[in-house]
């Protein structure tokens, strides 16, 4: 078994969230890790569509979220809007990224 060298996240393999776009629809998102940034001092999950588990090119959803809120609001996704937590996201997600830019799912 591969031994993880990114001591911040967390893999589950049967974590499945249910997002629902602006038009409605529900689409079933499984989690690719989450991770905390001591800078920002935030928890942050990223996502991608279990539809797309097995595509060339995957769709990544990154949210900012406060775990410590789950017992009664599941612990509300955040859209992230600042830039500097944009490249900060980004160049985590890249650190788990092998180089064509596939992740093991």
């Amino acid at each position: 078994m591969a031994e993880e060298h990114n001591h911040d996240h967390n893999h589950e393999d049967e974590d499945l969230i249910t997002l629902v776009d602006d038009d409605g629809n529900e689409e079933l998102y499984k989690v690719l890790f989450t991770f905390d940034s001591d800078d920002f001092g935030k928890s942050y999950i990223l996502l991608y569509p279990s539809s797309a588990e097995n595509d060339e090119e995957v769709d990544i959803q990154a949210y900012a979220y406060n775990p410590d809120q789950s017992e009664d609001s599941e612990g509300d996704l955040q859209p992230i809007e600042d830039e500097a937590e944009w490249e900060m996201v980004e160049e985590v997600l890249n650190t788990f990224l092998d180089d064509e830019g596939n992740f093991d799912a």
